[in-house]
């Protein structure tokens, strides 16, 4: 990469100024990383030695980095904030919207209900009589068989009005399911018998974030050195 100019229009990468900065470092760190560790305490004090040099390139790289992604962060966050200031409006307008005409729609869907229920009553009450029209209608009588078919067509168009009423119902609304635990412990154990994996990640993730300052049963805690 040609390197820029003062005062050139595309200033040096912080990043590869870092990285040209620790060259040295990087190379020696490499060479220390070849698959062969570390065997007698020379060894370790000479990786020790880099080590801290290359903690000190890691941080400088983490500042450079921060140097060259802030402005683009910082910028996308503002675009982000400009959008967000419409989208949000429009989402509280859609809920006004919404909440204008629920209680309405709620009361409409309630009469609907009840009006189908009434509907099907009504037809099942046609089926009933067009069944009982035909066990007593006379075979040999064409008049009692017109009066069947009559009858059983009557109960036929009755169920496909009812059918058709509930397709229509009240627009723009939707089944939702809701829940309440009305029992933690029972709920518990049935998570425990019926889905042990969803229990034990529960347990290694509060464990996790627990374990420190609280003592857990049946949680061993401990302490040992690594090296970092």
């Amino acid at each position: 990469m040609t390197p820029a100019l003062k005062g050139h229009n595309n200033p040096p990468c912080p990043i590869e100024e870092v990285v040209a900065e620790f060259d040295a470092v990087i190379s020696e760190a490499t060479n220390w990383t070849d698959g062969e560790p570390a065997t007698d305490k020379a060894g370790m004090l000479a990786v020790d030695a880099v080590l801290k040099e290359f903690k000190t390139y890691k941080s400088a790289l983490v500042k450079a980095g921060k140097e060259r992604t802030d402005p683009l962060h910082k910028s996308w966050k503002a675009e982000v904030a400009a959008v967000k200031v419409y989208t949000d409006d429009a989402d509280r307008l859609q809920s006004s919207l919404v909440a204008s005409v629920a209680p309405f729609k709620a009361k409409l869907a309630a009469d609907e209900k009840e009006a189908q229920r009434l509907a099907w009553e009504e037809t099942n009450r046609l089926r009933r009589e067009a069944e009982a029209i035909a066990a007593k209608a006379n075979a040999s009588d064409v008049d009692a068989q017109r009066a069947v078919a009559a009858a059983k067509q009557a109960a036929m168009d009755a169920e496909a009005a009812t059918k058709t009423q509930a397709k229509e119902g009240v627009k723009g609304m939707r089944k939702v399911q809701r829940h309440a635990i009305e029992d933690h412990r029972a709920a518990l154990h049935w998570i425990a018998k019926n889905d042990g994996d969803a229990m034990t990640a529960f347990v290694d993730d509060y464990v996790r974030r627990n374990y420190k300052t609280s003592v857990i049963d049946g949680v061993k805690v401990w302490e040992e050195r690594e090296a970092y």
